[in-house]
């Protein structure tokens, strides 16, 4: 375990939305730059589905995060000006509790004896760091896809727990097609013989079915026209396989493997299950009876919602959503609506993009201790 992460551990249990309680919960998190003397410049940051709270090299550790072009010193999320909080989910495998873990009542994995996971429980384990820090009020509270609907659920669970909220790339509520896609994913994991009603073994995960949802969520990640663009009709590289009719022909299929294969062992399937799920099961309305009045409800000084104009999974109504509930004549809302051709994983690769708009709304957050 790199030196970098730390771990709160709960020693009250963690009640869960939809029922249930989760014991001696651990919380993984990384944080950069220094929290000034009146805590008042701390970001906190939610991740999608399926990154750690890596999300920056430091020099506890150096390895290259999966945000690391947007946070750093000089960079969009500055490390000289902000203290920066990333956590990682909870039902995440990357050291929060999560159905991979141990549970203590049983002395065995939770497997699917977890609680059913909920965008709001994740959003209260974060919440829980930021209380441990001692930490009354973020600067910011940020979060790109599923991270994004994470900074919605703090906002309506802790109205005066951020100044500021950074939506990317997500949504209220997940659209019947990103439900649908997110429910094949599922289906092809729990199809997979190896899965064993959530019973496989550690080293006999369902392979096959694991790379056949990431090779599926891979495609929607993306949009046709950066397929186009940057694959065409190129055929592979390698040789298919004697005797393989429907073997990899075209440089995209080779892509498409290649990422999956990276993928399976990383990630423990039951995580992807409960987490995907989590996603379909959100809905910001619950917070409000609409999604119009929970929005309005919001008591953030100023917001800054980025969409993607190929985004499949979270289109670019949805952000225009978000936008046009939070502008309610008092707040400072901006509506970035970028033009990016890498679809829903444009705020991981567009950086010429994404970082201006951070870079100018975080330089007008105004720090009481600058």
């Amino acid at each position: 375990m790199a030196s970098a992460r730390k771990i709160l551990k709960l020693d009250r249990p963690f009640p869960m939305r939809r029922g249930g309680a989760l014991q001696d919960v651990q919380i993984a998190y990384e944080t950069w730059g220094d929290l000034s003397f009146c805590n008042d410049n701390a970001i906190l940051i939610f991740t999608g589905l399926s990154p750690s709270a890596h999300a920056a090299s430091s020099t506890d550790d150096p390895a290259p995060g999966w945000w690391e072009d947007m946070i750093g010193p000089g960079r969009p999320i500055d490390t000289r000006r902000f203290f920066v909080i990333c956590v990682n989910s909870l039902g995440s495998p990357f050291g929060s509790t999560s159905p991979a873990s141990i549970n203590p009542a049983t002395g065995q994995c939770y497997r699917l004896t977890f609680p059913v996971l909920t965008v709001e429980d994740i959003a209260r384990a974060g919440h829980e760091v930021v209380a441990s820090l001692g930490i009354k009020k973020l600067a910011a509270v940020v979060g790109p896809s599923l991270g994004g609907m994470t900074v919605l659920a703090y906002c309506a669970l802790f109205p005066e727990g951020a100044r500021a909220l950074v939506s990317i790339s997500s949504a209220a509520r997940s659209t019947p097609f990103a439900i649908a896609l997110r429910s094949l994913q599922r289906e092809m994991i729990r199809k997979d013989p190896a899965w064993l009603e959530g019973n496989y073994a550690t080293d006999a995960i369902p392979v096959q079915g694991m790379r056949l949802a990431r090779k599926l969520g891979m495609i929607t990640y993306r949009s046709a026209k950066e397929w186009l663009q940057r694959f065409g009709r190129e055929r592979a590289n390698a040789e298919r396989k004697p005797g393989d009719p429907f073997g990899i022909d075209f440089e995209v299929e080779s892509y498409l493997e290649n990422h999956a294969v990276k993928f399976i062992g990383q990630f423990d399937p039951n995580c992807y299950l409960y987490i995907s799920r989590a996603m379909d099961l959100f809905d910001l309305a619950d917070h409000g009876g609409s999604v119009a009045e929970a929005l309005r409800r919001f008591t953030v000084e100023r917001a800054l919602i980025i969409g993607v104009e190929t985004d499949l999974l979270f289109p670019i109504e949805q952000q225009q959503e978000l936008a046009d509930g939070l502008s309610n004549g008092t707040r400072t809302v901006q509506f970035a609506r970028l033009a990016s051709i890498q679809g829903h994983d444009s705020f991981l690769v567009d950086m010429d993009r994404f970082r201006p708009v951070i870079t100018d709304f975080l330089a007008d957050l105004k720090l009481a201790n600058p």
